[in-house]
């Protein structure tokens, strides 16, 4: 587990082409996408330090969310003010927003999700199964369920992470994890995803995984 392993995934997924209807915010066309990268290997650094031994697997950035900010679950208001209850984000940890967040409203699944996160005290690696942004051709102020073979595409990077961390559980947030999970021959236990009013039933599937020690 080391800075350099983060750095070289972090590389990996910035090489990945970016096409019509799918954005690589953290590939070097864009002199902004350079602090995604770096925000990117910030928070993996960080959960390093922290040995997370369960990965919550969800769908694909939004483009309110990592696509502004290049952290899967998180938003712009995570990034201005202070550290979370698990001390992750914030400018004082050298986390920074380019430019363009600034007009940008906050992805609501991410606050919903590190709400969740905090009132349970559990904090896992959060990853998604198209690690890149999916979006109706034309419209990149719009997201799109990402289609299998994008989700296949993404595989090799939550499987990198699983060796990186040395991961013991990986959890399905939803259909879409759920399918990719499959595909590559894993059987893994499913939560409800948290956005479109899903929170309860999000908060009460993890419970249930905590309480029966399948998530530690």
């Amino acid at each position: 587990m080391t800075a350099t392993s983060v750095s070289t995934l972090v590389e990996r997924l910035s090489t990945v082409p970016s096409g019509p209807g799918l954005n690589n915010f953290l590939d070097h066309s864009e002199p902004a996408n350079a602090l995604r990268r770096r925000n990117l290997e910030l928070y993996l650094e960080e959960m390093l330090d922290r040995s997370p031994k369960v990965l919550l697997l969800g769908e694909a950035p939004g483009f309110r969310g990592m696509r502004i900010t290049g952290v899967p679950f998180t938003n712009r208001t995570m990034f201005q003010g202070p550290a979370n209850s698990f001390g992750l984000f914030g400018p004082a940890k050298g986390y920074a927003l380019p430019a363009e967040a600034a007009g940008v409203a906050a992805e609501p699944t991410a606050t919903v999700m590190w709400e969740v996160l905090a009132e349970l005290e559990f904090l896992p690696l959060l990853w998604s199964a198209c690690p890149w942004h999916t979006h109706m051709p034309g419209k990149p102020q719009s997201n799109r369920t990402p289609r299998t073979i994008e989700a296949r595409l993404g595989t090799p990077f939550w499987q990198a992470l699983t060796e990186i961390f040395r991961i013991e559980t990986v959890v399905a947030v939803g259909n879409v994890a759920h399918r990719s999970l499959l595909s590559s021959g894993m059987e893994v236990p499913k939560v409800r995803h948290p956005s479109h009013g899903g929170r309860s039933g999000f908060k009460r599937g993890l419970e249930e995984l905590i309480l029966t020690g399948v998530a530690q």
